[in-house]
């Protein structure tokens, strides 16, 4: 993985952090709009962490396919890319 694991690591920790916050919310039977704000802060940190990730993508593996003299190379790192994008 080319991306800063320094970047991306905290990220992903404090999110699941906030998803066993949300699990026992749910056991708690707490309020759901609070429910749903928790979740809506996991899912903007799960997404700054993937982010970082494309963006370390597309400045490296991405960027080297299209230096290369490889056609195929840089078909298919675009057909990762939009892949990624039509699951979204």
């Amino acid at each position: 993985m080319r991306a800063d694991r320094k970047k991306v690591e905290p990220l992903l920790r404090t999110a699941r952090g906030q998803l066993d916050g949300v699990l026992k919310m749910i056991e708690d039977d707490r309020y759901c709009m609070d429910i749903a704000a928790q979740l809506q802060a996991v899912e903007s940190l799960v997404h700054k962490a993937q982010r970082e990730v494309l963006r370390a993508h597309l400045s490296g593996c991405v960027r080297q396919a299209f230096e290369a003299d490889d056609e195929q190379a840089r078909e298919d790192k675009i057909g990762e890319i939009v892949r990624l994008l039509d699951k979204t």
